[in-house]
């Protein structure tokens, strides 16, 4: 597959995404009415459902995210809506930013892996990087080290070729990767530290600001009896909250605070003049236009909304990791530990590793974060 910067090859990837969101259950529908805060809730539900290692949960919080986000995206009420000067961000359906899209679909690539469905994983890997691409106007490229590397490692164990999903995510960084190794059994997925927030800033609160969380681990080590297993950060999740294709961005909502602004200018203007009209003794259609027309342009400027939505997912983590190791069948007792940039240990957690001699794979799933 060919660098995501081809509008012509990132087509596909649409059909993809929503290939990934049939596969779980029917089509939202578009009429009912719904929780604006529905998407977001699942989002969260997710995060915890996961580290606390209940997978069924996760799955049905993402499956349900998903596809509310497909239904959101095509209803053309809910379309309207959004294009309207006159709503406010924060009264809108979440959706989420561009990131925390991205990471639902990652999310849920690791657990159809889990359940030994690699095809269904690199789906969904493949739907991660098509909305983090700009395949519109072809401004940047998805630049996710994670994504690539599991689209290539999927890609070898379907009895593919990887090479270019894996040559794509070796330039997106530095760090040594694993070799795409079909015969590695056991996947071992790392997360840890606070993952982005948001605020609102500008003289009409227009600007929405991502804020960068922290995390006082920079990797993890993988220890299985005598083996030990570095896992480097792949991802960091505050950085690509705040860059798209690499720069650094912040989103504004132009369109509203100029509206807000030039209609209450304006407003200001009529008003005055009618004011100054009515102090020379006016009382003519001019003044009475001049009022009529300056309390409308206030009330536009009143109405208009344009405080930035800063709802955010911020169940979120700051870095992502993941490492193969071929395992034996049976149980392996191991440790996964959080490590900071001395190489201390700030975060330990125990997990046993089970591998089934029929089963394609072993995933796991490791947080710092208990919750």
């Amino acid at each position: 597959m060919s660098q995501l910067r081809s509008r012509s090859r990132c087509l596909p990837f649409a059909g993809l995404a929503l290939a990934c969101l049939a596969l779980s259950g029917p089509a939202f529908a578009a009429k009912p009415k719904i929780d604006k805060n529905l998407v977001l809730n699942e989002y969260q539900a997710a995060t915890l459902a996961l580290r606390r290692g209940d997978f069924a949960a996760a799955k049905t919080s993402l499956d349900t995210a998903i596809t509310a986000i497909g239904g959101i995206m095509i209803d053309e009420n809910g379309a309207k809506k959004a294009r309207s000067l006159w709503s406010d961000e924060s009264a809108k359906f979440f959706i989420g930013e561009p990131y925390e899209r991205v990471m639902a679909f990652y999310y849920r690539g690791i657990l159809y892996w889990m359940d030994g469905e690699a095809d269904n994983a690199r789906a969904c890997f493949r739907s991660a990087q098509f909305i983090d691409a700009d395949v519109e106007n072809k401004a940047y490229a998805s630049d996710y080290v994670t994504l690539d590397y599991l689209d290539g490692l999927a890609t070898a164990k379907l009895g593919g070729d990887g090479k270019d999903a894996f040559d794509r995510a070796t330039k997106l960084t530095t760090t040594p990767l694993p070799a795409l190794d079909t015969a590695a059994n056991t996947l071992v997925f790392v997360e840890f530290g606070q993952g982005p927030s948001k605020v609102a800033e500008g003289k009409n609160k227009e600007l929405l600001k991502v804020v960068p969380g922290s995390s006082p681990a920079v990797g993890a080590v993988l220890k299985i009896g005598e083996q030990v297993v570095s896992v480097a950060a792949l991802d960091d999740v505050n950085f690509q909250a705040t860059t798209r294709g690499g720069r650094v961005m912040d989103h504004v909502l132009g369109n509203k605070a100029v509206f807000k602004e030039s209609t209450g200018a304006v407003g200001d203007v009529a008003l005055a003049g009618a004011a100054t009209s009515l102090g020379m003794g006016g009382g003519n259609n001019l003044t009475t236009g001049l009022a009529i027309g300056g309390a409308l342009f206030k009330g536009a400027s009143m109405l208009t909304k344009t405080k930035a939505d800063i709802r955010a997912w911020d169940t979120l983590p700051a870095r992502v990791g993941v490492v193969s190791v071929k395992l034996a069948p049976g149980e392996h007792p191991a440790t996964v530990e959080f490590i900071d940039q001395a190489g201390k240990p700030v975060v330990s957690r125990p997990v046993v590793i089970k591998v089934a001699a029929e089963k394609p794979d072993t995933v796991l799933f490791v947080s710092d974060r208990a919750s």
